[in-house]
């Protein structure tokens, strides 16, 4: 079988951060964002092993950071 005339590699460029700390608690009137962002920073804020390389799997997969801003 002959390669393809054309070789196609898809590149994601684009990067999402995660800014922590995050909420750390659901309060009436959170936006979804809001809510969304808290489990988020509950993630990272996993102390099992297995959950943390679950999340910096998944992370690495999906091109997510986390960071802290001060």
């Amino acid at each position: 079988m002959s390669p393809p005339m054309v070789e196609y590699q898809k590149v994601m460029t684009d990067v999402v951060y995660i800014n922590l700390p995050a909420p750390e608690e659901p309060r009436p009137g959170m936006t979804g964002a809001e809510l969304f962002y808290g489990f988020l920073g509950e993630l990272a804020r996993a102390e099992n092993p297995e959950v943390k390389a679950f999340v910096n799997a998944i992370c690495l997969k999906w091109n997510v950071q986390y960071r802290t801003v001060k």
